[in-house]
């Protein structure tokens, strides 16, 4: 969506963040039966993400566990770039401190600069630092991998991806001395002037307009303000000390793309990610407590990055305590008889430890091979898509959802470049999608404009996807052409396509130190919003 004023791909091509809340995924999930194993009583949940990002669905169904039966969780997380593998794995082992080594306090404060926030304080930088280089020199060794991180499972990576995922952590580790290795404040710049165009001058209104006009009618009410212009301005969502304390680059922001600099293609390292949403959306505008979410005379009184600290510090507080039982909401019984699932609140149940639960992340590309393998043919119980993943829903996926399991997909709701038009025709398209995949909408599922929900049916048979999408006719001004060279991104980087119509201006070549200067941010032709053509 091509503006005379900008470019209008304000999301990037790089998801840093999500465009929902946190979800538990084993409310998500139908009810799983105990199977043959080294543990036959003990049932087991297989749940396949796309696009998930940031851990925050991951996170939210391990800190519920404790309201379910006890189960062995397996989470196959398949991301479209390392980069967002290796932030993975830097905010779990965040999470999974041990609370002797780190504080609660401590922990969700870091956790929210390193995830959402483009400065970071020195003590959190180099705290990055520190666990940066920890990660690097265990990546290429699985025997210690395993010993100290027994959650994470590498093994189906590729050799290349696991060097890649080394060479990151070195990079944030401090491999590149200097700030000009990643000048973070003059990057973000350059991208909100090519994303505002002659509106530039004109941000503040601009990003009050985007607020009030776009994320508050679609129920985002909580953000603040203030703290959606500072974050639009400098990057810094989460502000939780003086301001003048935020000065050090977040290098886990930073990603390698391809630019084009005199008809050859040259790698360069910048932020190529969300400039027009921020990170609110994730734990901000949701809260289990009530009393964070009342109003005053028509206005909230909790901002949202009170309330995703709120959020984040009683999610931290509960992974920690894996044996401490909870109460129970509801009636488990009238639930069970709808036929969804539900936590089992006459049992209480303590929450997995740490050895029940796996983190298994998958090869870049690999959603449309992975019904090959027959380990993975019918294996998972839900299956959750992110936006900017849709166009890889297909029966290729289709085939590797057990009958009876169950799809989510996350909607473009808060994508605050789309049209209304738009964001109906893309829940249109994905409904087209699941349906050719075998999946029928949830009947019994609660209305919602986040997310869709199907599930597949014990019968449903799965056709080739140019037999069964080809004759559908995608929703005008919404899905785009695929580009030109989709098929040569920067190598152990996958860039997804775009949604969005991009500039066609030639981007500038990248510094030396293969930093773009601000003249170079200009969006080259292959720049692809997360958002694909489907």
């Amino acid at each position: 969506m091509t503006t005379p004023a900008g470019s209008g791909a304000g999301f990037g091509s790089v998801s840093w963040w999500g465009l929902s809340p946190a979800l538990d995924l084993q409310a998500e999930s139908p009810p799983v039966d105990s199977r043959g194993g080294t543990e036959p009583s003990t049932p087991e949940l297989d749940v396949l993400l796309l696009g998930s990002v940031d851990g925050r669905h991951l996170l939210r169904t391990l800190a519920r566990a404790a309201l379910w039966p006890r189960k062995r969780l397996h989470f196959y997380v398949l991301e479209n770039n390392l980069e967002a593998v290796a932030r993975h794995m830097l905010i779990f082992s965040l999470a999974l401190e041990e609370p002797e080594k780190m504080g609660l306090q401590e922990r969700s404060e870091t956790f929210l600069e390193v995830w959402g926030n483009a400065l970071l304080r020195p003590q959190v930088a180099a705290f990055v630092r520190a666990q940066a280089n920890r990660l690097a020199h265990l990546v290429p060794e699985p025997d210690r991998l395993a010993e100290q991180l027994p959650w994470l499972s590498l093994d189906a990576l590729k050799f290349r991806e696991r060097d890649a995922l080394e060479a990151m952590f070195r990079f944030w580790a401090g491999g590149e001395k200097g700030p000009e290795a990643f000048p973070m404040s003059r990057l973000w710049d350059s991208r909100l002037r090519h994303y505002l165009g002659s509106r530039y001058d004109a941000r503040r209104g601009v990003s009050d307009w985007d607020l009030h006009m776009k994320l508050h009618d679609r129920g985002a009410r909580v953000i603040h303000t203030r703290e959606f212009r500072r974050w639009r301005d400098t990057g810094v969502a989460f502000e939780l000390r003086d301001s003048s304390a935020y000065h050090v680059p977040n290098r886990t922001l930073a990603s390698g793309r391809l630019l084009s600099h005199h008809g050859e293609r040259v790698a360069a390292r910048g932020y190529w990610g969300d400039i027009a949403t921020g990170p609110f959306v994730a734990f901000g505008i949701e809260a289990d407590d009530d009393s964070l979410l009342r109003t005053s005379n028509g206005q909230p009184v909790k901002t949202a990055g009170e309330i995703t600290q709120h959020n984040v510090t009683e999610l931290f507080r509960e992974v920690a305590a894996w044996g401490r039982p909870r109460k129970t909401l509801g009636n488990p019984k009238e639930v069970h008889q709808d036929g969804d699932a539900s936590p089992e609140g006459n049992s209480s149940p303590a929450a997995p430890a740490l050895e029940f639960f796996t983190v298994h992340f998958l090869p870049l590309g690999s959603a449309q091979t992975l019904h090959h393998r027959s380990c993975y043919k019918e294996r998972f119980q839900l299956l959750y898509v992110a936006c900017g993943m849709v166009h890889l829903l297909g029966p290729d996926l289709g085939a590797c959802v057990v009958p009876g399991g169950r799809l989510v997909v996350e909607l473009a709701r808060y994508l605050v470049d789309l049209r209304q038009e738009q964001l109906q025709g893309f829940a249109t398209r994905v409904g087209e999608l699941a349906r050719a995949a075998g999946f029928t909408p949830w009947p019994q599922a609660r209305p919602s404009e986040t997310f869709a929900r199907f599930y597949k049916a014990p019968d449903s048979a799965c056709h080739r996807p140019d037999a069964a999408v080809g004759s559908v006719t995608p929703p005008p001004e919404v899905l785009v052409p695929p580009l030109e060279d989709q098929g040569q991104p920067l190598e152990r980087r996958t860039p997804p396509s775009g949604l969005l119509k991009q500039p066609s201006e030639s981007p500038a070549p990248p510094t030396e130190s293969q930093t773009p200067t601000p003249e170079s941010l200009t969006t080259p032709p292959d720049a692809r919003s997360p958002i694909a053509d489907l």
